[in-house]
């Protein structure tokens, strides 16, 4: 077994957070490191030195895009394993045409997101976070705690709109909640699939309508962005709760912004669009908004979890296995 010349491309602060000792050692036993082991880019002497030798290399967070330049320095480069989500930053079409093997590991940053989410879905049947700002003005009062309505994730309907790898986690999370039902609407879902998951396929407007929460988990694309508009968010029943951990795009800013305002709605916003928003978003400081600074995906040794991923991926190269989770330039068209 041959082993091959690997390079890591990230930026300095993930490098240091996803490689600990216990993942150099792997990678060590698995191919051959040189001297830079690690670089942020390709703009000194040291790294595209590194780069002329490299036959493999693992990408993360800050890494630079793969371009046709990067490509003419890298004649020997055979595979890009990113230790990441999405590549759509990394890849470029010299790459494709090249048939450099892509993999990524947004199965395993679909798992913090999914407990995020079902975390989230929990706390908006008690609207939680809504309280807790109540509770910073009426402190010795709770009468405030029945304001928002039921307080209750029993018998209460759960829209998940992308039957995505979150999507997917999520649902099956639900099952652990005594829901009415919980509906997905995707276009190119499989009924049985998510029958079998515990849910039931339908139309982005019967999801809007009927649920209690709404939970986004479709990928940024020309096609997704702004399908939660004016129009959809009306849809809405009064009291409901729409959670967002995917993609800021996929909501129309203003139109949230307007339909908060009304105090009609709840959100929960993990991402948003643009990100962060303006300083004098409305959004910052309504007491039915929840936002959080994108901190559903992996994070901290969360994200051990991938370089792990890569590393297998790594280790089914060297031993001519086909990749586990393989990006082209066809599937990049439908994913995150």
């Amino acid at each position: 077994m041959q082993r091959p010349e690997v390079l890591l491309v990230m930026g300095e602060e993930t490098f240091r957070t996803q490689f600990g000792p216990e993942e150099l050692e792997r990678l060590r036993a698995i191919a051959v490191v040189g001297e830079p082991l690690h670089v942020s880019g390709f703009d000194t002497d040291a790294a595209r030195a590194r780069l002329a030798e490299a036959e493999v290399l693992l990408t993360s967070w800050g890494a630079p895009r793969i371009t046709g330049a990067v490509l003419a320095a890298a004649p020997r480069l055979r595979a890009a394993l990113h230790c990441a989500g999405s590549v759509r930053g990394l890849v470029s079409d010299e790459l494709w045409d090249r048939g450099v093997l892509v993999t990524n590991a947004v199965e395993d940053n679909a798992l913090p997101v999914a407990e995020f989410t079902f975390a989230a879905i929990v706390l908006a049947g008690k609207k939680a976070p809504f309280l807790a700002q109540v509770a910073r003005e009426r402190r010795e009062d709770w009468s405030y705690a029945q304001e928002h309505g039921e307080l209750s994730n029993r018998g209460r309907t759960v829209g998940i709109v992308g039957f995505s790898r979150t999507g997917r986690r999520v649902v099956e999370r639900l099952a652990a909640l005594e829901a009415a039902e919980v509906l997905v609407a995707d276009p190119f879902g499989d009924r049985d699939e998510i029958k079998a998951a515990g849910a039931r396929l339908t139309t982005l407007d019967e999801v809007l309508a009927a649920s209690h929460v709404t939970s986004l988990h479709a990928p940024a694309l020309p096609s997704t962005r702004h399908m939660i508009g004016a129009r959809e968010l009306a849809l809405m029943p009064d009291g409901a709760t729409l959670i967002n951990t995917a993609r800021g795009v996929i909501v129309d800013t203003a139109a949230l912004e307007r339909e908060c305002a009304t105090g009609r709605l709840f959100a929960m916003l993990d991402v948003t669009d643009p990100e962060p928003l303006p300083r004098d978003s409305v959004l910052y400081d309504l007491p039915n908004v929840m936002l959080t600074p994108h901190v559903a995906g992996s994070l901290g040794s969360e994200t051990r979890r991938m370089t792990a991923s890569a590393l297998d991926e790594l280790e089914r190269y060297v031993t001519g296995e086909p990749a586990l989770a393989p990006v082209t330039r066809e599937t990049l068209e439908f994913s995150a």
